[in-house]
């Protein structure tokens, strides 16, 4: 964990402290002519074309991922938005926010040249053939961008069969993913773009690292440095007719020719950017426990709240968003179901990758697992470390209780309780990001995006692996589940339920991640559920009910409903409000307001662990708002406020900027909240409008079982 905040270091910045390093007025010579591109016949794995299953590698299941990007690295250009202009350095920011967001390391703009096309790292894509390839036309400028390589397992220690030779494949991908969606944001704001990732290349992205300020050759001009990741990074970039602002080339090597940025200040984190010393960034530790110590916190044999043995199972269709869609919740919300968390058109850059991976959930399972695939703990490590290592943040694993299973699917049809376990994944939505928001902007949508778009990816390659060895195994996303997600983080150990209610706190990434879920029936050992005194704490902390924008998050004690004790909030007056939030896509207020929305200092570190005092609980949720936590740090916001209406970029009508309502009366005996219990929900396989009965929601909120004391 960081020593020091980086809460005044601007996001566009990025994580590491790039702007400290010399600069100079033009690109140094190599004094090394460029190497031609030979004609060369493209691997299985470049092609997209899975090799047959290896149990010793994850490659061959990244490798259709990589075609399912390729499909998506150029594509039709929208209107210029009319009514609109940004300067240069506007969208270059915003470009450089929006690549940051999306998890790459550095990112440097540079104008496209003649040098730029053919040469040394160009691949087959568009552009040009074997020999050469060929200017793109009307694209004047790149963003150059860098991924820094994933967690690995220590030499034959948990992971390291699965991991072995996948670095290339990871970096490939996670490149993909970022530069097809920034280059889908690009055309949705009027300007041509392309993808370039691997060797899907039609430009030679070497000399654009060198152009871009992100690297330096090295003596022999045959690699490019960068001065803090040294040769350790994959490359992607996009080309665009967006005119943008230049960042300046590194200068020369100093005389010594040192090639590597060394300073004190960064070794500490000390310009609030990613430390140098690993062991404050939590790379030191091995891919099968990822950043976060889970494993130093107290277990239990069940959950901090109660759930009984007559948990109904529900279908889909009772969902209030998936109500929204057959006009349960009348006509204004079923319009806008189908926009409300992609109005914005960065998050809707992110829809059509996040759709290409969904399709393949399911898939054929190979005949007989391999030998050495029968040990419950082997495997759980195993799937842990390339989670871990595929970019997931935290890891859990489970059986899947009979309830966690959803009675009927989207089409009304049974849904088979077919695994026996799930591998349940959280996606950080990003610490930085909720800091310049008010959590109902215009951004809130996108970070949900983010997160689905990169669990559906994870989930995605780690379920076709599984199946490679011999074991069924199927992801579950936000776009098609056949489990409901909470109960299986609260059961692998991920958090315990908070206040927020239809939603379970992590300790260290807090309430502010999406979840995705692979079940399987490949043996695994499974984790515990987590204890860090959260149900006290959630007790004495009214914040998140407070700031709520739509009052639907309980003042109250906790209340049985379908047979677990819960802070049930009011499931209507939530998804309406996401759905129809006129000045802003969708919302996420309440992560933004809860004190565990952390920054992961090392303070914070020590703050969670004063918490599992009871006595001091009160006081450290009093001495959130007295610090101003929740606020919006203006220093973070990075995105810019624009809208898709009718298929036209526009600027929105208004924009929520909420401050702390901290004088804000909290009168819990007042409040008025609607619970929609199993039986009132519609039949599974109705397709008309069931109209929300809110009288009778009304009387069961006022109704509801309170939770025996004795348990």
């Amino acid at each position: 964990m960081k020593l020091f905040t980086n809460r005044r270091r601007p996001y566009t910045f990025g994580p590491y402290p790039l702007e400290k390093v010399p600069r100079a007025d033009a690109v140094p010579p190599t004094g090394t002519p460029p190497l031609p591109r030979a004609p060369r016949e493209r691997s299985q794995m470049e092609r997209g074309e899975a090799p047959a299953p290896a149990p010793h590698s994850v490659a061959a299941s990244i490798a259709p991922y990589l075609a399912f990007l390729r499909e998506l690295r150029d594509g039709d250009t929208a209107p210029l938005p009319g009514g609109l202009y940004f300067t240069p350095g506007q969208l270059s920011d915003n470009l450089k926010g929006s690549a940051y967001f999306l998890d790459a390391a550095m990112v440097g703009i540079c104008p496209l040249s003649s040098e730029h096309y053919g040469g040394r790292n160009s691949g087959d894509g568009a552009g040009g053939g074997a020999g050469g390839a060929s200017p793109l036309e009307g694209h004047r400028w790149a963003v150059v961008m860098l991924i820094e390589e994933g967690l690995g397992a220590e030499p034959g220690g948990p992971g390291d069969a699965w991991l072995k030779d996948s670095e290339t494949a990871r970096g490939i991908l996670r490149g993909g993913e970022i530069a097809c969606t920034l280059a889908g944001y690009i055309r949705r704001l009027g300007y041509f773009a392309r993808a370039h990732f691997g060797t899907d290349s039609g430009v030679d992205l070497a000399p654009l690292i060198v152009a871009a300020g992100l690297g330096r050759w090295n003596g022999a001009g045959t690699a490019v440095v960068n001065p803090f990741l040294e040769e350790a990074y994959h490359a992607c970039a996009v080309t665009t007719s967006m005119e943008l602002a230049p960042d300046r080339p590194l200068s020369p090597v100093s005389g010594d020719g040192a090639l590597r940025f060394r300073h004190p200040a960064h070794f500490l984190g000390l310009w609030g950017g990613k430390p140098g010393w690993k062991r404050l960034s939590g790379d030191h530790r091995p891919a099968h426990l990822g950043r976060f110590p889970l494993e130093k916190l107290k277990r239990r044999e069940t959950p901090t709240t109660y759930i009984s043995e007559n948990v109904p199972r529900v279908p889909i269709r009772g969902s209030f968003f998936n109500r929204a869609i057959f006009g349960d919740l009348g006509d204004k919300a079923k319009a806008e179901r189908g926009r409300f968390a992609l109005k914005h058109p960065f998050a809707a850059a992110m829809a059509p990758v996040f759709m290409a991976f969904v399709p393949h959930q399911d898939g054929e399972v190979a005949p007989a697992p391999p030998p050495g695939t029968e040990d419950f703990r082997k495997n759980a490590l195993d799937v842990k470390a390339a989670c871990h290592f595929l970019d997931a943040d935290v890891v859990g694993i489970c059986r899947v209780p009979e309830y966690a299973w959803y009675s009927h699917d989207e089409d009304g049809q049974p849904v088979d309780a077919d695994h026996e376990y799930a591998i349940v994944i959280l996606i950080d939505q990003g610490f930085e990001t909720m800091e310049g928001a008010s959590g109902d902007d215009w951004i809130s949508g996108a970070q949900s995006m983010r997160a689905y778009m990169r669990g559906a990816e994870i989930t995605g390659v780690v379920a076709r692996h599984i199946r490679g060895l011999g074991y069924s195994a199927r992801a579950h996303t936000n776009r098609l589940s056949g489990v409901l997600h909470i109960p299986l983080i609260l059961q692998a150990g991920l958090g315990e339920l908070s206040r927020i209610g239809e939603l379970v706190l992590n300790p260290f990434v807090g309430p502010r991640f999406k979840s995705a879920v692979v079940t399987t029936n490949m043996p695994l050992e499974v984790d515990r559920p987590i204890d860090f005194g959260l149900q006290d704490f959630c007790e004495k902390c009214l914040k998140c009910a407070r700031e709520c924008p739509c009052n639907a998050i309980s003042m109250r004690s906790k209340v049985m409903f379908n047979g677990y004790e819960i802070w049930k909030p009011d499931a209507e007056k939530c998804a309406r409000y996401r759905l129809t939030n006129l000045k802003g896509s969708a919302c996420g207020r309440c992560m933004k307001m809860c004190p565990y929305n952390t920054e992961g200092l090392l303070k914070h570190r020590f703050w969670l662990w004063v918490a599992q005092m009871p006595f001091t609980r009160r006081f450290l949720a009093r001495l959130d708002d007295w610090l101003g936590h929740g606020r919006r740090n203006t220093v973070k916001r990075w995105w810019l406020d624009l809208e898709v209406v009718d298929g036209k970029v526009v600027k929105p009508k208004g924009v929520n900027e909420h401050g702390l309502r901290s004088d804000f009366p909290v009168v819990p005996e007042k409040q008025k909240l609607a619970l929609y219990p199993a039986d009132l929900q519609p039949p599974p396989d109705f397709s008309e409008a069931w109209p929300v009965d809110r009288a009778e929601g009304l009387q069961r909120g006022r109704t509801a079982e309170k939770p025996s004391p004795m348990r």
